[in-house]
C-alpha cells in the first residue's frame, strides 16, 4: 500500500475503526515508514487534546427558550389554517383603501376651502354680470342702435356699424347684407366665370349718405377686367354701406378699397 492510501486511513486506524485486514495491512506498513508513523503520532496527539478539553455546559434558559419557541410556531400554524379568504383579501386591500380614502377626503376638504374662499368673489361676479345685463338692456331701449350681436343671427346693418363705433369716423361701415359684402364673402371662382389664381386691386370709391357708393378712380387694376366689373356692379345692385345717420358720420366720404382674390384649394375651406 502507498503512502497516500495508508494516510487517508489512519484516522480510523487511529480510532480502531478499520477492519482486520486493513488495519494490518497499515500496521505492517507504518513499521517500514516513518512518515506515516510522524502523522499517526500528529493525530494521536490531537486526539489527546481534544479529549483534555471541558465539557460544555447547557444554559439553564435554553430548554424553556425552545418550547416556547414551539408553542409560538404552533399557534401560528393554528391562526394560518383558520384564516379565509376573505381574511387574505381584507388585509391586503385595507392599506389601499385607507390610502385612497384619506386622499379623497383631502381633496374634498381642500375643494371646500377654495370655495369658501371664493365664494365672495364669485358672488360679486354674479352681481356684476347681473348688473351689466340691466345697463345694457336699458341702453337697447334708449337707442336701438347699441343692440348687441346675436351670433346664431345674420348681423343687422345697426349692429354692424354699432359694433364699429369707434371707427365709423374715420372709414364707413359696409353694409352686412349688401352686395358688396356679399362679394367678400364669395368664393373666388363663382366670381364672373370659373378664374383661378391671386389677384388684387385698388380702388378709390365715393360713398354718399345714403349708404350708396360710386367708384371714382383706379389706384391698381387687377389683371382680370371681370374682377373690376364685379365690384361695379355690386356698387349699382344696392347700398354698399350702412347710412350715414347710423354710422355718425359725414355725409360724403371718400374711401380707398382693397380687393384681393386668393385661390384656395382645400375643399374644407
Amino acid at each position: 500500500m502507498s503512502c497516500e492510501d495508508i494516510q487517508e486511513s489512519l484516522s480510523l486506524y487511529c480510532d480502531d475503526g478499520l477492519a482486520p485486514d486493513a488495519r494490518a495491512g497499515c500496521y505492517q506498513h507504518l513499521e517500514v515508514c516513518p512518515v506515516c508513523r510522524a502523522h499517526l503520532a500528529e493525530l494521536r496527539s490531537i486526539r489527546r487534546s481534544l479529549a483534555m478539553l471541558p465539557k460544555p455546559s447547557v444554559p439553564a434558559d435554553l430548554a424553556p427558550a425552545i418550547n416556547h419557541a414551539l408553542s409560538a410556531e404552533a399557534a401560528a400554524r393554528d391562526v394560518r389554517r383558520n384564516v379565509t379568504f376573505g381574511d387574505v383579501i381584507s388585509e391586503l386591500l385595507w392599506p389601499r383603501v385607507t390610502r385612497y380614502a384619506f386622499s379623497s377626503v383631502a381633496s374634498l376638504l381642500l375643494f371646500a376651502s377654495v370655495f369658501l374662499a371664493l365664494r365672495p368673489q364669485l358672488i360679486a361676479l354674479n352681481e356684476g354680470v347681473r348688473a351689466f345685463d340691466a345697463a345694457i338692456t336699458t341702453s337697447e331701449a334708449i337707442d336701438p342702435s347699441l343692440a348687441r350681436y346675436d351670433i346664431n343671427r345674420p348681423i343687422s346693418p345697426e349692429s354692424y356699424s354699432a359694433l364699429r363705433a369707434p371707427f365709423n369716423a374715420e372709414s364707413p361701415s359696409l353694409n352686412p347684407s349688401g352686395a358688396l359684402a356679399s362679394l367678400g364673402r364669395s368664393p373666388a371662382h363663382t366670381l364672373s366665370g370659373n378664374r383661378r389664381g391671386a389677384d388684387d386691386m385698388m380702388v378709390v370709391a365715393d360713398v354718399f349718405s345714403n349708404g350708396a357708393a360710386s367708384l371714382a378712380d383706379v389706384m391698381r387694376a387687377p389683371r382680370d377686367r371681370r374682377m373690376l366689373d364685379d365690384f361695379q356692379k355690386a356698387l349699382r345692385q344696392d347700398a354698399a354701406f350702412v347710412p350715414a345717420e347710423l354710422d355718425r358720420r359725414p355725409g360724403t366720404m371718400r374711401v380707398v378699397y382693397s380687393v384681393h382674390r386668393v385661390d384656395v384649394h382645400d375643399r374644407n375651406y
